[in-house]
């Protein structure tokens, strides 16, 4: 008997059993797919939908935060601007927090509201070196990021990008219109006595924007 005579007379596997071994690996297939497999239920902390930046969820988290730093470390706006007049640099690292453009400094002042340009008032300061003028941001529109930036504990490795970045900023100021500004009718403040706390980004010595944390009117 040759070797192919052999070979032919070899049995073949049953169709029904070639069968039976694909179906058994296809479940044991599925039944690792299943084992490896999470449920999410929607809302949860692990539904990735619910993961995307919320700026108004951000912004009223962290303005108490910063609100309580910034009248917590807040130094007469006199005593800061003749540290600036002495020595701008030297004033900044004492008293601000380092930022990309320029310190940001925390200041309380009292003084009295004078006339109202655009989105600001300026406030005239007993002591204050002559040329220094001051405004504070009344609204209703808040520019910048300083709040944002006062602390130095928000970063811009905290966000996917630079959208983020700054919608953080401008949440941040929303609360201030919300939690701040909410009852003050800036067209009204002219010859009026406030008291201010809050910050602004040192890039000149003469003229400073003050984004208020608070804001009483006497």
């Amino acid at each position: 008997m040759t070797v192919t005579d052999s070979a032919a007379r070899r049995p073949s596997t049953p169709t029904h059993t070639r069968r039976w071994v694909l179906g058994a690996a296809a479940v044991v297939v599925l039944a690792a797919m299943a084992f490896d497999t999470k449920v999410v239920v929607i809302g949860s902390e692990h539904d990735v939908r619910e993961q995307k930046f919320q700026p108004d969820a951000f912004g009223e988290e962290q303005f108490p935060i910063i609100q309580k730093s910034v009248e917590t470390r807040a130094v007469d706006a006199v005593e800061v601007a003749k540290a600036i007049a002495a020595d701008k640099k030297a004033a900044g690292e004492k008293y601000g927090v380092a930022a990309s453009i320029g310190p940001i400094i925390p200041v309380s002042f009292t003084g009295v509201v004078g006339e109202r340009k655009s989105n600001y008032n300026m406030v005239d300061i007993d002591g204050m070196p002559d040329g220094v003028k001051v405004r504070i941001q009344t609204g209703p529109a808040l520019n910048g990021t300083d709040l944002r930036d006062a602390t130095g504990d928000i970063t811009f490795g905290q966000f996917t990008n630079q959208i983020e970045y700054q919608n953080a900023g401008s949440a941040i100021n929303n609360q201030v219109k919300k939690t701040v500004l909410a009852d003050i009718d800036p067209e009204k403040l002219t010859g009026k006595t406030v008291s201010v706390v809050g910050v602004f980004r040192l890039v000149s010595t003469k003229n400073w924007i003050v984004t208020p944390v608070r804001l009483d009117v006497k």
